[in-house]
C-alpha cells in the first residue's frame, strides 16, 4: 500500500511540474534570415548574369546552332553534274541515299517485332539489330547508304521510331571500268582523283538552296524538288544562252553553276564504253595469262586527239575506293614512266628521214653487235641470227635491228639529235586532261652530246623514259601527217538534248614531220605487220602498220634488271590512217614474253572490236 501511495504522489508531482523555458535570441534568428535571403539574391543575380551573357554575348551563335539543328538541308553535300561517255552512258552521277536511325523509346511494337521486320530489308541479323536497339533509348545509327527502293519498303512497314535522313552520294554505275580515268569523290564530297578533280570547277554546282531551307516554317517538310532547284523548263533558256558563241566565259560559268542544271547536263567524254569494256576484258585476260604486274591498252583518234579507250590494270571500284590499294588509285598510264624500247624506232626513222640523213630505199649494214667503249650493243636475236648484213630501212624495222638503228642515228650529230628529241617534247607532258601527268626524263644535253653511248641507246628506245600516254602522242604524229596533238578525254559539257554548254580550250597542233615522211614510215610499219615481228596483229581485210617493243627495265640499284616491258603499237588503216592502238604490258612472266607474243595479240583483239564499233570498212587493196 505504501508503495502504491508513493507512486501516486510521484505521478501527481510530475504532472504539475511547469514546462522548461527555451530562451529566445532575436539577433541569432535575424542573422539566419539574412543569410538565407542573401543566398537567394546571389542565386538570382547569377542566373540573371548567365542569361544576360547567353543572350547578349552568345545569342547569335546559339541561334545559328539552333537553326542548323532544327532545319538541316536534306542534301548536305555539294551537288555535281554527271559524267557520261560519248554515247551518253552514265559513268558518274549524284544520287540520294539514306541513313536509318532508330529511336526504341518511340517504337509502337516490341524490339523483337521491329528487328524481325527490318532484318530482311537491311540484310542484317535480328540479333545484331536487337543489340543495337539496347544501346540507348534514342538516336541509334543503324545503317548508311540505303537506296530509294529499300527506303520505300521500310516506309511501307509504317513503324514508329524510325528516322530516315537523306544525303547526297556519288555513284559510279560502271564500277571498275573507268575508275583510273574518272576517279572518285570521297565520303565528304571531295574529289580525289581523275576527271572528278581535274574538272572540279565544271562539275560542281552551287550548294542546295540553303536560304529556302533556312526560311522554311518549322513544321514544313522540304521536298527534293526544292533542294535540287527549278524544273527542266528553266534549263532551255539557260543552255540556249550558254551555247551562243558570243557568250562570255563568266556567263558560261554562271550557267554551269546553276542548280537548275543538276541532272540535265553532263561532262561528256570522248571514251566509248563498248570499246572500253572490250579493251578492259582483253587486257585483264592478257595480264592474267602472262602473270604480269600491270598493263594498259589505249585507242586514240590520231587526227582529233580523242581517246576512245583507255583501259588499265590494276583498277578498283570507285564506289568502294576505301578498299583499294593506294597505288591503284592513280592512273599509272599518266603518272608513271617507262623505257619504250623498239616501239620508238619508227619515231627515230621519221627523224632521220625528215632530216635527210637517209632515204627509204637506203641500205644499212647490220653486223649483229657493236661496241662503244665498255658497252656492247647487240640485236635481240643475235644468238640465233647473228649479223644480217645489208638491210633496207624497211627491214631494219621489220627485224627490229638495234645495230642498224644505231648506225642510222650515228649519221646525225648528237647535238642535233638532242634538239630533235626536245622538239618532240620528250621531256614535256602531253597536256592530257588528267591530273598528275609525269614529264619524260632525258639525260642533260652535255651528257648526251659527250657520251656516244647515250645517242646509241636512244636510237633503239632505251636510256630515257616517258609515260604511256606520251608514247601514244608520239605515235599519233605518224598517223596524222606529222602533227603533235594533245590527247584528251573530255568533249565538253553537254545538255540532255545534245547541245554544248561549255567546251575546253586546246592548244593548236604542232607540226613535226611532213606528211611525206610519215607516209613513208607507215609503209615500213605495214611491212612489220605483214611480214615481220608484228604479224600476230594482222587482221584480214585491213591494212595495218605496227611495231613491237621488248625493253629491259631499269633497276633501282642502277643498270638493268631481269624485268621487261613488252609493247605493240598499231596504226590503221594505212591507206587512210586514223586510229592508233597501243598496248603495254609490264613484267610479263615466261621465257616467251615479247612484244610480238604478248602485246601484239592484244592489239589485234582490240582492233577487231574497234573496226566493228566504228563501222570501219575493209581497206582497199594495196596498189
Amino acid at each position: 500500500m505504501a508503495s502504491s501511495a508513493y507512486s501516486a504522489r510521484r505521478r501527481r508531482r510530475k504532472q504539475t511540474r511547469p514546462p522548461a523555458v527555451v530562451a529566445f535570441n532575436p539577433a541569432t534568428n535575424r542573422t539566419r534570415v539574412l543569410m538565407v535571403w542573401g543566398l537567394l539574391v546571389l542565386s538570382l543575380l547569377a542566373i540573371a548574369g548567365r542569361l544576360a551573357w547567353l543572350q547578349l554575348a552568345q545569342g547569335n551563335n546559339l541561334a545559328s546552332l539552333a537553326q542548323q539543328q532544327r532545319l538541316s538541308a536534306p542534301v548536305q553535300r555539294q551537288v555535281r553534274h554527271s559524267i557520261s561517255d560519248r554515247q551518253g552512258n552514265v559513268l558518274a552521277v549524284d544520287q540520294v541515299v539514306y541513313t536509318l536511325y532508330a529511336h526504341p523509346s518511340l517504337f509502337n511494337l516490341t524490339m523483337q517485332e521491329v528487328a524481325a521486320a527490318l532484318s530482311p530489308l537491311l540484310e542484317t541479323s535480328e540479333s545484331k539489330l536487337l543489340s543495337q536497339f539496347s544501346r540507348q533509348p534514342t538516336g541509334i545509327r543503324l545503317v548508311d547508304g540505303l537506296s530509294e527502293a529499300t527506303v520505300d519498303h521500310i516506309r511501307a512497314l509504317r513503324l514508329n521510331g524510325l528516322d530516315l535522313q537523306p544525303q547526297q552520294q556519288r555513284f559510279y554505275p560502271q564500277q571498275h571500268l573507268f575508275a583510273p580515268v574518272v576517279g572518285f569523290v570521297n565520303i565528304d564530297g571531295q574529289p580525289q582523283a581523275g576527271l572528278e578533280i581535274a574538272y572540279q570547277d565544271q562539275l560542281s554546282l552551287a550548294p542546295p538552296i540553303a536560304e529556302s531551307v533556312a526560311e522554311a516554317p518549322q513544321n514544313e517538310t522540304i521536298s527534293e524538288a526544292e533542294v535540287y532547284g527549278p524544273p527542266v523548263e528553266l534549263l532551255t533558256a539557260a543552255s540556249t544562252e550558254a551555247s551562243d558563241p558570243e557568250a562570255s566565259s563568266s556567263e558560261a560559268s554562271a550557267v554551269l553553276n546553276d542548280p537548275s542544271l543538276a541532272g540535265n547536263v553532263s561532262l561528256r567524254l570522248t571514251l566509248d564504253s563498248r570499246l572500253q569494256r572490250a579493251a578492259q576484258q582483253e587486257l585483264q585476260a592478257t595480264v592474267d595469262r602472262h602473270r604480269a604486274k600491270r598493263g594498259t591498252v589505249m585507242v586514240m583518234d590520231a587526227h582529233s586527239g580523242e581517246m576512245l579507250a583507255l583501259a588499265s590494270v590494276p583498277t578498283y571500284d570507285p564506289n568502294q575506293y576505301y578498299k583499294a590499294d593506294l597505288s591503284d588509285l592513280r592512273s599509272w598510264v599518266i603518272s608513271d614512266l617507262y623505257e619504250p624500247g623498239s616501239t620508238f624506232k619508227p619515231i627515230n626513222i621519221a627523224i632521220a628521214l625528215e632530216a635527210g640523213l637517209i632515204t627509204p630505199d637506203e641500205v644499212v649494214n647490220d653486223s649483229g653487235q657493236i661496241q662503244f667503249g665498255e658497252w656492247k650493243i647487240r640485236n635481240h636475236d643475235y644468238a640465233t641470227a647473228g649479223g644480217r648484213g645489208p638491210l633496207s630501212i624497211t627491214d631494219v624495222l621489220k627485224y627490229s635491228s638495234n645495230v642498224a638503228m644505231v648506225r642510222i642515228m650515228q649519221k646525225m650529230p648528237a647535238a642535233d639529235y638532242y634538239t630533235w628529241l626536245q622538239r618532240l617534247g620528250l621531256d614535256q607532258p602531253t597536256g592530257i586532261d588528267l591530273p598528275a601527268e609525269a614529264a619524260g626524263q632525258m639525260k642533260d644535253r652535255e651528257q648526251f652530246v659527250n657520251s656516244k653511248v647515250e645517242s646509241a641507246t636512244t636510237s633503239f628506245g632505251q636510256g630515257f623514259s616517258l609515260s604511256p600516254i606520251k608514247m601514244m602522242q608520239l605515235q599519233a604524229t605518224l598517223a596524222n601527217g606529222g602533227k603533235l596533238i594533245t590527247p584528251h578525254l573530255v568533249s565538253g559539257m553537254v545538255t540532255d538534248d545534245g547541245r554544248e554548254v561549255w567546251t575546253p580550250d586546246r592548244p593548236e597542233p604542232k607540226s613535226i614531220f611532213s606528211p611525206q615522211t610519215t607516209q613513208q614510215v607507215l609503209d615500213m610499219m605495214e611491212a612489220v605487220v605483214a611480214e615481220g615481228t608484228g604479224s600476230p596483229a594482222k587482221l584480214p581485210g585491213y591494212r595495218i602498220g605496227g611495231k613491237t617493243g621488248t625493253a629491259q627495265k631499269a633497276a633501282a640499284s642502277g643498270g638493268y634488271g631481269r624485268g621487261r616491258v613488252t609493247s605493240f603499237v598499231g596504226i590503221l588503216p594505212i591507206d587512210a590512217p586514223r586510229y592508233v592502238v597501243l598496248a603495254i604490258i609490264d613484267e610479263p612472266q615466261g621465257d616467251d614474253a615479247y612484244g610480238s607474243t604478248v602485246a601484239a595479240p592484244l592489239v589485234k583483239k582490240v582492233t577487231e572490236a574497234l573496226v566493228v564499233l566504228e563501222g570501219l570498212p575493209p581497206s582497199a587493196p594495196k596498189p
